[in-house]
C-alpha cells in the first residue's frame, strides 16, 4: 500500500517535471534547447516523456487545422488576387528587363565616365594629401638646406639656430618619415662639425693676433702718444670755448650681432686691412684693427652648446702660452731701440685684445685672470729690461728707452692696468742713465782737455768777446776797458767744460721728465747727478791732466787759472739748476754742489804739480853743475848754468802774473829754497874733501846771483828779504867754508 503511494507521488512529480520540460521547450529558443533535452536524457522517464511529446504535438497540430479552416476562404481569395498579380508582375518584369536592357546599353559610357571620374577623385584625393604632407615636409628640407648654406658660408652661430628650430620645431612634426630620422641622427654630428669648425676659427684668430699684436700695440701707443701731446698742447696754450669732439669709446662692440654677420665677415678672423680708410673725423682706436667676431661667435656657440666653461678654459690656457711667449724678449733686443719698441709693442697689443675681450663679454675672462697675467708680465717685462739695460753704454738709447718705457706704462695706464713698478724701474735706470752719461761727458773732457793750447782767449773784436762771455759768465771791468786785440785770462776749455755741465744737466732732466715726479725730486736727481759729474769725472780728467809726464809749467798755471774761474762759475750753475727745476737753493733737503771742492782740488794738485815741476827743472840745471873744486882760477861772473836757470825762473814767475798771489810767492819760494838746498848738498858732497880759493869764489858768485834774484823780487807780494832768506843758510855755509 504505502508502495503504491510512493509510487504515485513518483508519478506526479514525474509527470509535472515532463509538464515544465515542455513548456520550455514552447518558450526557448532552439538554439538553446540542448540542455532542456539532456535533462531528459539524464532522467529514466524519457520514454513517458517521449509520449507527453507526442499527445502535446498532436494538440497543437489539431489547433493548428482549425486555425487554417478558420480562414481559407480569404487565403483562397488572396491566392487568386496573388495570381492576377502575377501576370501583371510578369509584364513589369519584362518591361523592366527592357528598360534596363536600354539603360544599361544607353548609361556604359557614363559608367566608363563615372569610372574615369572615380579614379580622378582617388588621384585628386592622393595628391591633396600628398600635398599636405609635402607642405609639413617643405619647410623641413627649407630649413636643413638653410643649414647646409650657413654651414658652407661659415655662419656657424646662425646655423647653430636653425639647427635649434629644425630639431625642436619642424622634425617633430615629420618624425615618422625615413629622411626625418636620417637627420635627427646627423644632429649631434652636426653640431660636433660646427663646434670643430667654430674652435677653427677662433684657433686661427688667435695665431692672426699674434702675429700683429706688434701692429695693434704699435697703434695704441701712437694714440697715446697723440693724446699725450695735444694735452700737453692744451695744458700749454689752453683754448676758451673750443670743443674737442669726445674720444670714442675704448670698448665699442662691433660686429657683435652674431646672426647678421655677413658671409664676409664671417670668414674674417684677424687683423682687419684698416691703412686704406681714410676716416679724417678720427681715427681707429687699437682695438678697432681687430675683428673679434671669431672669439663671439665661438663663445656663442659654447654657451648654446653647454661647453662655456671647455672654451673658456681652451682660450684662457691659449692665451697664456701665448703670453709667455711675447714676454720673452729677443736675445738683440739691447742693441736697437727698434728691439724694445717691437717687445713693448707686442705686450700692449696682447693687452688691449684681452682688455677688450674682458669689458665685451660676459665672463670669458675676468679682471682676476687679467691682474694674474699682468702681475706676471710686469715681473718679467721688468726683469727683462734689467737685464737689456744693463748692456747699453750709449745714454741716448737709454734716453730713448725711458720714453718709450714711459710711453709704454702710460699706454697701458689708460687701459687700467697699474704700473708704478714701471715708474720705480725707471729709477733703477735712471742711475745706469748717469753712470753712461757720466762715461760719455769723461771722453768729452778728456776731448776738451787734450785739444786745448792752455792759453788764455785772444780777442779781436767785440763780437768775440761777446760771444766768449755769453758762452761763461765772466765780469772784469778792467778787460772790459781795454781795447782790442785783449785777451780773457782763462783758456778755450774753460768755456766748453762750461757749457758741457749745462748740457750735461739738460740731459739729466730729460730723463727726468714725464716720471711724475716733484720739482723737489727733479731737484735733488740733478745735483746729485751734477755733483758724481763734478767730484768724480771731471775731477779725474783734470787729475790725468795735471799728472800727465809732459805737462809744462805752463799748462800748470793755466790750468790753476782757469780752475779759479770755474770755481767762481759755480754760483751760476746753483742759479741754472735753480731756474729749470724751480726750486730754490734754500728749500731744506736741496742738495748743494761740489764744484768749489772739485776745483779747489784741481789747482790744489796743480799747484804740488808746479812746486815738483820746478823742483824737477831746477834738478835738471843743477845736473849741469860742473864744479872744479881744485881750480886755482879766480872767476868773475856766475856759473853759466845758473844764469841759465835764473833766466828760466825770471821767465817762469813771469808767467805767475795771472795766479792767486799765495801760489806764486809759495812756488817761488818754494822753488828758491830748492836750489838753496840742492847748492847745500852739492858743496857737502862727500866727494868734495878739498876745496880752492878759485873755487870758492865761483861758487860765491853763484850764491850771490841767487840773491840778486832774490832781490830783484820775481813774484810780487814778498816784504823787503823776505825770498832771501831761503839762502841765508847758504850764505852762512859759504862763509864758515871761505874762513
Amino acid at each position: 500500500m504505502e508502495r503504491g503511494k510512493m509510487a504515485e507521488a513518483e508519478s506526479l512529480e514525474t509527470a509535472a517535471e515532463h509538464e515544465r520540460i515542455l513548456r520550455e521547450i514552447e518558450s526557448t529558443d532552439t538554439a538553446c534547447i540542448g540542455p532542456t533535452l539532456r535533462s531528459v536524457y539524464d532522467g529514466e522517464e524519457h520514454g513517458r516523456f517521449m509520449e507527453k511529446l507526442e499527445t502535446r504535438i498532436r494538440n497543437h497540430d489539431r489547433e493548428i487545422e482549425k486555425m487554417c479552416n478558420f480562414h481559407y476562404q480569404g487565403f483562397v481569395d488572396s491566392i487568386t488576387e496573388l495570381l492576377k498579380v502575377r501576370g501583371e508582375a510578369q509584364k513589369l518584369k519584362n518591361q523592366v528587363t527592357d528598360t534596363n536592357r536600354k539603360l544599361q546599353h544607353e548609361g556604359k559610357e557614363l559608367v566608363i565616365a563615372m569610372e574615369e571620374l572615380k579614379q580622378c577623385r582617388l588621384q585628386q584625393r592622393n595628391i591633396s594629401a600628398t600635398v599636405d604632407k609635402l607642405m609639413l615636409c617643405l619647410p623641413v628640407l627649407e630649413m636643413y638646406s638653410k643649414l647646409r648654406d650657413q654651414m658652407k658660408t661659415k655662419r656657424h652661430y646662425p646655423a647653430l639656430k636653425t639647427l635649434e628650430h629644425l630639431e625642436h620645431t619642424y622634425l617633430p612634426q615629420v618624425s615618422h618619415y625615413r629622411f626625418c630620422k636620417v637627420m635627427v641622427d646627423n644632429i649631434p654630428k652636426l653640431r660636433e662639425e660646427i663646434k670643430d669648425v667654430s674652435m677653427s676659427d677662433l684657433k686661427d684668430f688667435l695665431e692672426s693676433i699674434r702675429k700683429h699684436s706688434d701692429k695693434i700695440g704699435e697703434t695704441a701707443m701712437k694714440q697715446a702718444q697723440q693724446q699725450r701731446n695735444l694735452d700737453n698742447i692744451i695744458l700749454q696754450q689752453p683754448r676758451i670755448g673750443s670743443k674737442r669732439k669726445p674720444k670714442k669709446d675704448a670698448y665699442t662692440i662691433f660686429d657683435t650681432e652674431i646672426g647678421s654677420t655677413s658671409p664676409k665677415s664671417e670668414q674674417d678672423s684677424g687683423i682687419l686691412d684698416v691703412e686704406d680708410e681714410e676716416d679724417d673725423e678720427e681715427a681707429p682706436g687699437a682695438q678697432d684693427l681687430v675683428d673679434f667676431s671669431p672669439v663671439y661667435r665661438c663663445l656663442h656657440i659654447y654657451s648654446v652648446l653647454g661647453a662655456r666653461e671647455t672654451f673658456e678654459n681652451y682660450y684662457r690656457k691659449q692665451r697664456r702660452k701665448q703670453a709667455r711667449l711675447v714676454l720673452q724678449p729677443p736675445s738683440n733686443m739691447h742693441e736697437t731701440l727698434d728691439g724694445y719698441r717691437k717687445y713693448f709693442n707686442q705686450i700692449v697689443g696682447f693687452f688691449v685684445v684681452e682688455d677688450h675681450i674682458l669689458h665685451t663679454t660676459q665672463g670669458l675672462v675676468n679682471r682676476a685672470y687679467i691682474d694674474e697675467l699682468w702681475e706676471m708680465a710686469l715681473s718679467k717685462t721688468i726683469a727683462a729690461l734689467r737685464t737689456h739695460s744693463s748692456y747699453c753704454s750709449d745714454p741716448n738709447l737709454v734716453l730713448d728707452l725711458k720714453n718709450l718705457i714711459v710711453l709704454f706704462a702710460d699706454t697701458l695706464q689708460v687701459y687700467g692696468f697699474p704700473v708704478n713698478q714701471l715708474f720705480d724701474m725707471l729709477l733703477e735706470i735712471r742711475d745706469q742713465y748717469s753712470e753712461t752719461l757720466l762715461k760719455k761727458w769723461s771722453g768729452i773732457f778728456r776731448n776738451i782737455l787734450d785739444s786745448d793750447n792752455y792759453s788764455p782767449i785772444p780777442v779781436t773784436s767785440e763780437e768775440i768777446y761777446k760771444k766768449v762771455v755769453g758762452q761763461f759768465p765772466f765780469q772784469d771791468t778792467e778787460l772790459e776797458k781795454q781795447p782790442f786785440p785783449k785777451k780773457f785770462p782763462f783758456s778755450e776749455f774753460v768755456p766748453k767744460v762750461y757749457n758741457q755741465i749745462k748740457e750735461f744737466i739738460y740731459a739729466c732732466l730729460k730723463f727726468s721728465e714725464d716720471l711724475h715726479l716733484s720739482s723737489t725730486e727733479v731737484d735733488d736727481m740733478i745735483r746729485k747727478s751734477t755733483n758724481l759729474l763734478l767730484t768724480r769725472t771731471l775731477s779725474s780728467s783734470l787729475q790725468n791732466v795735471i799728472k800727465r809726464k809732459n805737462i809744462g809749467l805752463t799748462e800748470l798755471v793755466q790750468i790753476i787759472i782757469n780752475t779759479t774761474h770755474l770755481e767762481k762759475s759755480c754760483k751760476y750753475l746753483e742759479e741754472f739748476i735753480t731756474n729749470i727745476t724751480n726750486v730754490l737753493p734754500e728749500t731744506v733737503h736741496t742738495t748743494k754742489l761740489y764744484g768749489t771742492t772739485t776745483f779747489k782740488d784741481a789747482r790744489h794738485a796743480a799747484e804740488e804739480e808746479i812746486y815738483t815741476n820746478l823742483n824737477q827743472k831746477i834738478d835738471q840745471f843743477l845736473q849741469l853743475a860742473d864744479y872744479d873744486w881744485m881750480t886755482g882760477d879766480l872767476g868773475n861772473k856766475a856759473s853759466d848754468y845758473l844764469v841759465d836757470l835764473i833766466a828760466f825762473l825770471r821767465s817762469t814767475f813771469a808767467v805767475f802774473t795771472h795766479l792767486p798771489g799765495k801760489v806764486a810767492q809759495t812756488a817761488c819760494m818754494s822753488a828758491c829754497k830748492h836750489l838753496a838746498t840742492s847748492l847745500m848738498q852739492l858743496l857737502l858732497e862727500t866727494e868734495v874733501r878739498q876745496l880752492t880759493l878759485g873755487a870758492l869764489q865761483q861758487f860765491n858768485l853763484d850764491v850771490r846771483e841767487c840773491e840778486q834774484f832774490a832781490r830783484s823780487g820775481p813774484v810780487p807780494g814778498f816784504q823787503e828779504d823776505t825770498l832771501q832768506l831761503a839762502f841765508i843758510d847758504l850764505r852762512q855755509e859759504n862763509i864758515v867754508i871761505t874762513s
